[in-house]
């Protein structure tokens, strides 16, 4: 059995949307690639031919993968997300005391996490350290250079 993820509303459309692109045009374009190279003659030594079938095969399990991730997503409600701790889709800021340096990360699921766009997995160890807390706890947070305290400031959505 497919393994449940837990998806924003944000994340399982990004999803869709990339199927819908694999499916619409890159599908059709490999296709049209297998039919060229198969045009040009001998397939047992066309490495033309042989190019397009194993991107055709990586597409078409890419495809399936999405359509599997899809089929067993389960999308959050956002709009019952409790703010007086931190969960999964919190939006946290907290300082490191340490470093008395104010940082801002929303905790996505593991599939949507990107550090530039300020989000990070709900298994990273800070987002670990954070879950369960309240404004104002502060979580110790065991890294390579040591441990860290933050103090949360706030949580929201």
């Amino acid at each position: 059995m497919a393994e449940i993820k837990y998806y924003s509303q944000d994340g399982l459309q990004k999803l869709k949307d990339e199927l819908k692109q694999l499916t619409t045009v890159e599908r059709p374009a490999i296709s049209a690639a297998i039919a060229e190279a198969r045009d040009k003659g001998d397939l047992s030594e066309n490495a033309e031919y042989d190019a397009a079938k194993e991107a055709q095969g990586l597409l078409e399990a890419r495809i399936a993968n999405l359509q599997t991730l899809i089929a067993n997503a389960r999308l959050l409600d956002e709009s019952k997300l409790d703010t007086s701790k931190v969960l999964l889709l919190s939006k946290v800021e907290f300082e490191n005391l340490s470093m008395k340096q104010t940082m801002v990360y929303e905790i996505v699921p593991e599939s949507e996490a990107n550090l530039k766009e300020g989000k990070i997995s709900v298994t990273s160890p800070i987002a670990k350290g954070l879950l369960g807390k309240r404004v104002g706890e502060i979580a110790e947070i065991s890294a390579p250079a040591g441990t860290m305290q933050l103090k949360i400031t706030k949580i929201s959505r």
